[in-house]
């Protein structure tokens, strides 16, 4: 499984550890990735994503999962999260045609 947030495309990074003797050796950082459930008003469905915890603040700020992939780059969206933001953008379309009808 990658360590990569699929909301954000949030991955590792790499620094140094530093000694007190000033000694430096490469280690990594990892992002803080949990399993949550997210619904979607929209589509009135969950979705199980792997998003950093900063990411899932984002989402809670922005209003929820919808509103959170509207304004997403889709550059840094992972492929399913990708799938999402199109279902949810093809169904509030067709809902906007119907309430014109």
């Amino acid at each position: 499984m990658s360590r990569v947030c699929e909301l954000t495309g949030k991955g590792p990074m790499s620094g140094n550890n530093v000694s007190h003797a000033n000694n430096k050796t490469r280690r990594r950082f990892l992002p803080n990735l949990n399993d949550t459930t997210l619904q979607s008003e929209t589509l009135g469905r969950s979705f199980k994503l792997r998003i950093s915890a900063s990411a899932l603040r984002t989402v809670d700020h922005r209003g929820g999962l919808d509103a959170f992939l509207a304004k997403a780059k889709d550059a840094d969206l992972s492929a399913k999260a990708l799938k999402i933001k199109r279902d949810i953008q093809k169904s509030s379309d067709t809902t906007a045609a119907a309430l014109q009808a």
